[in-house]
């Protein structure tokens, strides 16, 4: 399913704008109402701002893998330091299985790359020779991989923190680590700042032991603030959103300090995807099956459990925070297709892109989005110095970043040469 919302000045329309949701798993049908207050008026001006929710996704013949409910974040993942590896590959291959048995049907065909090829079809049904792009994290891996397979079809591309498409998936999250645990450790650092507004700890170190003792009691038995329970893996899509975004600092410490005095958080951040209210049909686990099919059905991963218990090893003391979780073992160990359909970067011959990053991204890191405009021959980086994920979509953007994309969308300007805004 697709919305549109057309040019707001037919006279100067120039074609569309495509979207969608990051995750995977995002819908990408409400993204034009979130796009439109985000880009300048001019750039409304010119395109048909047209969204639409990937296959498997909400409006999209969406899949389910059985479960109640969906995993915090929409993203399942298990903390070693909570469980032993054995009972983690039982739950991950119990959790496969259960995919598919309900959507067996879907998942040899989730891949980014058929994705792309749902696009192509959107840009045929619409009439339109050609297609404009702008898409965040993995929403612009997306537009890589179209780029990449249809390379005559694109027109201007807008790739906001593009995951490096030749590292997906698990090369990218374990390369991720050290950003994840630099972010986490300045987080740490604020809220010790502001001991008298969150009482979490005077220093680092302190909030950082609040913080593991308050996830290993969780882990055991939820911490009930209120009328909700909260799990040790809810607790810990809190700290991943304060990791990958700064300006959330404020809300989360607030929360956590909340939670963990018994008390319901007062600037509430639902810790589980959930579709707009008044979408019909969605299960109740579809953000977090679409996740996995995909993260699982772009490539093979490691089905060796040695593997996972090495990295663990050799991650988990690096990277005390994240490690445990990051480097730890998911049911695409025991996917049912395991081959790899990515498209390498090295064969994209589109046009240049315009490729944002933030320089403290943890959720994808900027070395990604160098990878991809150096592939994307032409293409322009411009970078913000900010701790956040998609500055531009996430409303963290600055004056030159916002006129850049304005430039390029609005006259196909690229900068002369890479920009640090």
């Amino acid at each position: 399913m697709i919305s549109r919302l057309p040019a707001t000045d037919p006279a100067l329309r120039r074609g569309v704008l495509v979207t969608t949701g990051g995750g995977p798993g995002g819908a990408g049908v409400p993204e034009p109402l979130n796009l439109a207050a985000i880009v300048d008026p001019a750039v409304l001006a010119r395109y048909d701002i047209v969204g639409f929710d990937m296959r498997f996704v909400e409006r999209s013949t969406p899949i389910t893998c059985g479960q109640p409910e969906e995993e915090p974040g929409g993203y399942w993942v298990r903390t070693a330091t909570h469980q032993s590896l054995k009972d983690t590959a039982a739950e991950a291959r119990a959790y496969a299985r259960a995919c598919a048995r309900h959507a067996g049907w879907a998942l040899p065909f989730a891949t980014t790359a058929q994705a792309a090829r749902d696009m192509d079809v959107i840009r045929a049904r619409l009439g339109e020779r050609r297609l404009s792009f702008l898409g965040g994290s993995y929403a612009a891996m997306l537009g890589v991989a179209y780029g990449t397979l249809f390379p005559r079809r694109v027109d201007r591309f807008v790739l906001d923190s593009p995951v490096d498409y030749d590292h997906a998936w698990r090369r990218f999250e374990l390369n991720r680590l050290p950003a994840f645990e630099e972010n986490y450790a300045a987080f740490t650092g604020y809220v010790a700042d502001n001991s008298a507004a969150f009482g979490l700890g005077a220093t680092p170190a302190e909030v950082t032991e609040t913080l593991r003792q308050a996830l290993a009691k969780a882990a055991v038995e939820p911490i009930v603030a209120g009328d909700h329970a909260w799990t040790a893996s809810e607790l810990g899509s809190l700290a991943v959103i304060a990791t990958f975004f700064e300006h959330l600092w404020p809300v989360v410490a607030t929360n956590l300090a909340a939670i963990l005095a018994g008390t319901p958080p007062p600037i509430p951040l639902n810790p589980r995807p959930a579709a707009l209210p008044g979408t019909p049909g969605v299960p109740a686990d579809n953000h977090t099956a679409v996740n996995l099919a995909f993260r699982c059905g772009d490539n093979a991963w490691p089905r060796d459990l040695s593997t996972y218990r090495r990295d663990l090893t050799r991650l988990g003391a690096r990277h005390p925070v994240f490690g445990p979780s990051v480097a730890n073992l998911n049911p695409c160990a025991f996917w049912p297709v395991s081959r790899d359909n990515t498209p390498p970067l090295a064969t994209n011959r589109a046009p240049a892109a315009l490729v944002l990053a933030a320089l403290r991204d943890a959720s994808v890191p900027p070395a990604n989005s160098t990878a991809t405009a150096r592939a994307v021959a032409g293409s322009r980086l411009v970078t913000v110095d900010k701790r956040t994920h998609v500055p531009l979509l996430s409303g963290q953007a600055n004056a030159c970043l916002t006129g850049t994309v304005t430039a390029y969308l609005v006259h196909g300007r690229l900068p002369e040469q890479d920009t640090a805004c």
